[in-house]
């Protein structure tokens, strides 16, 4: 088991797991879009295969997780928390000020491991994600994070 920078070679591997964990999955498109200048992409390996990733966006001094996917089969088993983790790290060693993230309202185990994490609700944005009958609510999270640190 290892966590790895991922890259565009790593793009069908991540759709195949987003959009087998996710009713309204990122288009290929989008997905690709995040290997630019201000993103940075982690996977967590089982072996040579990619069992859960996270893609998170440098904006200012602050830190976005723009997407977290684990593989559905694995879901619940600490590989999330373990990206978690390791998002953590990479916002201390960029000197990050705040992380935020959303989060689809009723998706309740991925709440509760980003209050274990440390992160708190911040607000709410009204019909922010759809869903089959419409849309639904998104939870702002966030974590303050190096409040004293340089602008990255």
């Amino acid at each position: 088991m290892s966590i790895q920078a991922l890259n565009k070679t790593h793009l069908d591997a991540m759709m195949a797991i987003e959009v087998a964990a996710n009713q309204f999955p990122w288009s290929y498109k989008n997905m690709e879009s995040c290997f630019s200048g201000r993103y940075f992409n982690f996977g967590f390996f089982i072996a040579d295969e990619l069992a859960g990733f996270y893609i998170g966006e440098v904006a200012g001094p602050d830190i976005t997780l723009m997407d977290i996917c684990v593989d559905h089969k694995l879901q619940g088993q600490g590989v999330g928390a373990k990206l978690m983790t390791h998002l953590l790290a990479q916002a201390e060693a960029k000197g990050a000020e705040n992380i935020f993230l959303e989060v689809r309202a009723s998706n309740k185990a991925a709440i509760h491991l980003y209050d274990k994490m440390g992160f708190c609700e911040m607000g709410i944005r009204k019909n922010y994600y759809p869903t089959a009958e419409g849309n639904e609510d998104a939870v702002l999270m966030g974590l303050p994070f190096n409040p004293f640190a340089k602008h990255m």
